[in-house]
């Protein structure tokens, strides 16, 4: 900003030749065409009106009587008169025709003044009269600090609370946001201080918050115009910050805008490009909060602000209780269509990726209570709890898994997971004696096998008693609960009576340790097997790369499982290959539609 602080140019086009110059640009100079210049002369004769307007009011509001009201409305904000001075406050006297004749009597036309937006034409009869009467102006600037617009606020009388000024040559309100200049250079340092993790942006919803946030130290803040952000406005925030923070008064029309904001800026989304929402304590807006707790509450707030996707989150889920099937299959719905307004399949991927597991922690923590057999409660012995550290990201339940699969048709993973959890509760109804460090593991593994949940809660129960469990009094009691003898149903599967810990009397320390293994496999292949057959459903509308991220999420699962295996799981060539991967390998979603 150094660079030419010694040149004193004729013109803006000069400065900019100096500069070039001195970069070792040549700039290419060519005729203005006659409407060019027209335009050009009209630009320049209407800011010169708008720079008019801005002094005639600033000297009203502190040299006039008819300013008092607007000088004790300012105080009573704590704005000071030096405060006012930074932002060229003033006040527009409440005369019809004050302005314009002051206006006219320096010299600009009436036309001029009317393009400006500083004048209106008479509904009825000839003349015309003020747009701002009895108000407190203030002067929006462009980039270049120059007044192209003002903001006001009435004082009293009928009319809106707050006005701007019509859409001219130089104003248009949707494509500039207030303090944009001074608020994108302080933007810039404070990102330049800390590598980028600052709030390098903040966004204010009217302009004496902006006023009162500058005051107090946050020299990064703009404000649009007195109405919803646009798509224009939120590109330009983001070409000032990569994650502007949106600090909303914290009252109903406060989560209103948020709500907007995110339906804006879902399909805008970028790498790197987003929001985060700082909500205020309710009925308060920055200028009350500062006034009333001092510039560290404001900090405070800003720092716990929230990220977009957490805002989507909590007003999708907020929509009404999620005690039925059928709610819950809304809720679904409406985060579908919110991540199909995700234009970037990268960022869509990952927002997929964040609710699911949003929506399964939800979902699980609804699940009830299983309930105790026998009238039994448990008894708090170590390993118990109603922990979740064992429950798959999804499904949440075994009903929703076997649905999943079979809508698929993949009724070997049902029978491949019927031989997991048998053999799992064989060897633990083998081993009594090593349960109490997996009795969590057991009590939150998803089974999908209704009689084998019958046999784990009857399991669980006895354990919950603290009986002498030596020999086989553990399947006796399960026996005695359910009518089921544990040995036969399990000893139905080769498979299970197989495994070298199937068996009484193995090392407890071995036994804790395979069964943690084989319940943390087991999880994951359930969650590999549904993320599979819920891609297999999606893969008629999906697109190639979109259908590809959701394989390799299915494949993060199958590799979580093969890393926990033991090393007799793997093939004979000493490695393991995933059918996931070999998908990927052969590049099916390239083939799948052909």
């Amino acid at each position: 900003k150094d660079i030419g602080k010694d040149i004193a140019p004729d013109s803006f086009v000069e400065a900019v030749k100096e500069l070039a110059s001195g970069a070792g640009i040549i700039i290419e100079e060519r005729e203005l065409s006659p409407a060019e210049r027209q335009r050009l002369k009209q630009r320049a004769g209407l800011h010169d009106v708008m720079e008019a307007a801005t002094s005639f009011w600033q000297g009203v509001l502190w040299t006039r009587p008819e300013g008092s009201e607007a000088r004790a409305y300012l105080q009573g904000r704590d704005i000071t008169k030096e405060t006012a001075a930074t932002w060229r406050l003033g006040y527009a006297p409440d005369g019809w025709t004050t302005t314009v004749d002051w206006l006219q009597q320096q010299g600009f036309g009436l036309r001029l003044i009317v393009e400006a937006g500083l004048a209106k034409p008479r509904k009825q009869g000839q003349g015309h009269y003020d747009t701002f009467r009895d108000r407190v102006v203030i002067p929006i600037t462009d980039d270049r600090g120059r007044v192209i617009a003002f903001g006001a606020r009435l004082m009293q009388g009928d009319g809106p609370k707050y006005l701007n000024s019509p859409e001219t040559e130089l104003f248009q309100k949707g494509r500039i946001l207030y303090n944009h200049g001074p608020g994108r250079e302080a933007a810039g340092r404070a990102v330049d201080k800390t590598g980028g993790k600052a709030a390098g942006l903040i966004v204010a919803e009217g302009y004496m918050d902006v006023v009162a946030l500058v005051a107090a130290g946050f020299d990064q803040t703009v404000a649009p115009l007195g109405t919803a952000v646009t798509e224009d406005q939120l590109a330009l925030m983001w070409r000032m910050a990569e994650e502007p923070v949106i600090a909303l008064d914290g009252d109903e029309a406060g989560l209103r805008a948020a709500e907007r904001l995110i339906d804006l800026a879902l399909p805008m989304l970028a790498p790197g490009k987003s929001l985060r929402f700082c909500i205020l304590p309710e009925g308060r807006d920055p200028d009350d909060l500062i006034r009333a707790e001092g510039p560290s509450a404001m900090q405070r707030a800003l720092d716990a602000a929230l990220p977009l996707v957490e805002m989507l989150w909590r007003r999708e889920t907020g929509v009404e209780p999620l005690d039925t099937p059928e709610r819950r299959a809304a809720l679904d719905q409406r985060l579908r269509t919110a991540l199909a307004r995700i234009a970037d399949t990268s960022v869509r991927n990952h927002y997929a990726a964040e609710i699911k597991t949003r929506r399964s922690e939800l979902f699980r923590s609804q699940r009830p209570a299983r309930p105790q057999l026998g009238g039994r409660q448990p008894s708090g012995r170590s390993g118990r709890g109603q922990g979740k550290g064992f429950a798959p990201i999804r499904p949440t339940t075994p009903e929703a898994l076997k649905s999943e699969l079979a809508r698929s048709g993949s009724k070997g993973q049902l029978g491949e997971a019927r031989i997991r959890e048998g053999g799992i509760l064989l060897i633990a109804c083998h081993n009594p004696g090593a349960l109490s460090p997996v009795e969590r593991a057991l009590e939150e593994m998803t089974l999908c096998t209704p009689e084998y949940g019958v046999v784990r809660d009857a399991v669980l129960a006895v354990l919950s008693d603290g009986a002498d469990l030596a020999g086989a009094r553990l399947a006796d009691a399960v026996r005695t609960r359910t009518g089921i003898d544990p040995f036969e149903l399990f000893g139905r599967l080769p498979q299970a009576r197989a495994h070298p810990m199937a068996r009484p009397d193995q090392p407890p320390e071995r036994v804790a340790e395979v069964l943690t293994e084989a319940i943390a496999r087991h999880q994951a292949a359930l969650a590999f097997e549904a993320e599979m057959a819920e891609a297999a459903r999606d893969l008629p509308a999906a697109e190639g790369e979109d259908w590809t991220w959701r394989i390799k999420q299915a494949g993060l699962q199958v590799h979580e499982a093969e890393r926990l295996s033991t090393a007799d799981s793997l093939d004979e060539g000493g490695e393991t290959v995933s059918e996931i991967q070999l998908m990927l390998d052969n590049k099916v979603y390239k083939s799948k539609k052909s």
